[in-house]
C-alpha cells in the first residue's frame, strides 16, 4: 500500500527507522561491506521520479534534510547521515538509446555494465567507471573518470542535459543553456550536489573497433626503475591509449620471485584498427628490461565487458573497503616510491594502489562549463581491501598512514567521488580549484536556500 505524505501517496516505499525492512534497506544503501555507524530516520525507495516531489515536501515538513544513493559506491558512505532522509533511486535504471543522434536517455541507476550492454547493439560508447557495478548517477555527478577518459575527457563532458527535482518540489531540465548554473554544478559536484537527478541525456561516441591491452609485472623492489620508464613512455603515448600503474601489496610466487609485493603496468588502447592498436602499444613493448619480468601479457584484443571483469576481480563483492585520493603537483617518480613502501606494509594482502597516467584529457575543450576540477598533475587512489571485521582499525588507519606518506605536506588535492571524506575537515574543499569551490557553496545556497540538502560528510565532531 502506497505511503502517504501530506503532498499525497507514493508510489515506492517509505521506511522509517524501527520499521520492519529498516535494517535491509539501510544495509542495500552501501556496496560496501564496511558499514558506516551513521543512521537515517528514513528512507525513501523511489519507484518513479513523481515520487521525489512529495519526498522532498515531506522531509521539509518533517525538519529533515536529504542524501540520495545510486548505486551505493561512494567509499565513505556518504548516502548514510544521521537523522536525515535517504532518497534511494535504485529502481529509477530506465535507459533508451537514439542511434541516429548517438544520445543517450538513462536513469541515476543504469550501471557502467548495464550501459555497456545497451550500447553494444549500436556500436556506441561511453567513458563508463572502472568497476563495472558503479552507478551512473554518482559516478557522472562526481565528474566521471572513466575508461578512455584521457581521450574522452571526464564522463561528466558528455552529459548534454539532466532532469533533476530541486529542494522546492521543482523539476527542471538544465543544460548549458536552461538553468546552466546547475547543470555546472551537477558536472562534477559529487555527494555535494543539491538537488535530486533523476535522469540524465547522453553524448555517445563510436565505439572503437579495436581495443588492445597488454601489461609486465615486477616485484615491488624495482618501483623506481619501473615507474621510471613507465612514466617517461606512457605521457608520450596517444591520448587513445589509457595507461595505469597498479601496485599490490601482494603476489603469488613465480618461478624467479617468491611471493610479494608487485608493480603492474598495463596499458589499453582504443583505435580504430588492430593494426593502429598494436602501433600505439609498441612501445610498452620495447621495455628495456622486459626480460626481468614476472609476468607479461603482451598486447590482445579485449572488450569494455572484458575490461569491467577484471575491474570486477579487483574490487570484488562482499569485502570491505577504505578509500583515498591524491592529486599533486609532485611528479609520480616522487610520488609513487614514497607510497610503495608504506604499501608494503599493508595488513592486508588484497590492498592496492591505482596510479592512472594523465587520468584525464588535458584538453581545455572537454573541461569546460564543468565543477569537475583537476588540481595536480600526478593522481593516485589507494584502495585498504580486506574481509574481516576485526580488521577494521588496522585497515582504515593504515590507509591514513598510507595517504599522509604520499604527501606529507597535506596541500594535495582529491578526487570528491572517491576521496576519504572524514579524513579532514578540507577534504571537499580540496577537490575543486579555489573559484570553483567558492561558486559552488554560492550555488547552494541559490538553489538550496533552507539547507535541505546535506552537504559533504566531514569528520566527526
Amino acid at each position: 500500500m502506497p505511503e502517504r505524505t501530506h503532498a499525497g501517496p507514493i508510489e515506492g516505499t517509505l521506511i522509517r527507522r524501527g520499521d520492519p525492512g529498516y535494517d535491509r534497506a539501510r544495509a542495500g544503501a552501501v556496496w560496501n561491506e564496511l558499514m558506516p555507524e551513521r543512521f537515517p530516520e528514513a528512507i525513501l525507495e523511489a519507484a518513479a521520479e513523481a515520487d521525489i516531489p512529495l519526498a522532498l515536501a515531506w522531509a521539509r515538513a518533517q525538519g529533515l534534510r536529504v542524501s540520495t544513493r545510486s548505486g551505493g559506491h561512494n567509499w565513505s558512505g556518504s548516502q548514510l547521515r544521521d537523522g536525515g532522509l535517504l532518497i534511494d533511486l535504485s529502481r529509477l535504471r530506465h535507459c533508451s538509446i537514439d542511434a541516429a543522434s548517438a544520445t543517450a536517455e538513462v536513469g541515476p541507476a543504469v550501471t557502467g555494465q548495464d550501459l555497456v550492454e545497451a550500447l553494444a547493439p549500436y556500436d556506441l560508447a561511453f567513458p563508463v567507471g572502472h568497476c563495472p557495478s558503479v552507478a551512473v548517477g554518482g559516478f557522472l555527478l562526481s565528474g566521471g573518470l572513466g575508461w578512455n577518459s584521457r581521450a574522452w575527457g571526464p564522463a561528466c563532458a558528455d552529459v548534454l542535459e539532466i532532469r533533476a527535482v530541486t529542494a522546492d518540489g521543482r523539476t527542471v531540465i538544465c543544460s548549458e543553456t536552461e538553468n546552466a548554473d546547475l547543470f555546472w554544478a551537477a558536472r562534477g559536484a559529487g555527494p555535494g550536489f543539491f538537488a535530486v537527478v533523476t535522469g540524465f541525456r547522453l553524448g555517445l561516441h563510436p565505439h572503437p573497433a579495436a581495443i588492445m591491452t597488454t601489461s609486465l609485472t615486477f616485484p615491488l623492489a624495482d618501483v623506481e626503475r619501473v615507474t621510471g620508464w613507465a612514466v617517461r613512455t606512457a605521457r608520450d603515448l596517444p591520448v587513445n591509449v589509457e595507461t595505469a600503474l597498479v601496485l599490490a601489496a601482494s603476489g603469488e610466487a613465480t618461478a624467479t620471485a617468491p611471493p610479494g609485493p608487485r608493480i603492474t603496468v598495463g596499458a589499453t588502447a582504443f583505435a580504430a584498427t588492430r593494426d593502429e592498436a598494436r602501433v600505439a602499444l609498441e612501445p610498452l613493448g620495447a621495455c628495456p628490461f622486459a626480460e626481468q619480468a614476472l609476468s607479461r601479457q603482451r598486447p590482445e584484443p579485449t572488450s569494455f565487458a572484458a575490461l569491467h571483469d577484471g575491474a570486477g576481480q579487483a574490487w570484488p563483492r562482499a569485502h570491505r573497503y577504505a578509500a583515498d585520493t591524491l592529486w599533486t603537483a609532485e611528479s609520480y617518480e616522487i610520488l609513487i616510491p614514497r607510497i610503495a613502501g608504506v604499501l608494503a606494509q599493508a595488513p592486508s594482502g588484497k590492498s592496492l594502489v591505482l596510479v592512472p597516467v594523465q587520468p584525464v584529457s588535458p584538453d581545455p575543450a572537454l573541461l569546460r562549463n564543468m565543477a569537475f576540477s583537476a588540481p595536480g598533475e600526478s593522481y593516485l587512489v589507494c584502495y585498504a581491501v580486506w574481509d574481516d571485521p576485526a580488521a577494521d582499525a588496522a585497515n582504515t588507519g593504515w590507509l591514513r598512514e598510507a595517504m599522509a606518506a604520499a604527501d606529507p605536506s597535506g596541500r594535495g588535492g582529491h578526487y570528491i567521488a572517491e576521496t576519504d571524506l572524514e579524513a579532514g575537515a578540507d577534504r571537499a574543499r580540496r577537490s575543486y580549484a579555489p573559484a570553483d569551490w567558492v561558486r559552488l557553496q554560492e550555488l547552494k545556497r541559490t538553489w538550496d536556500p533552507d539547507n535541505v540538502f546535506h552537504s559533504y560528510l566531514a569528520p566527526a565532531t
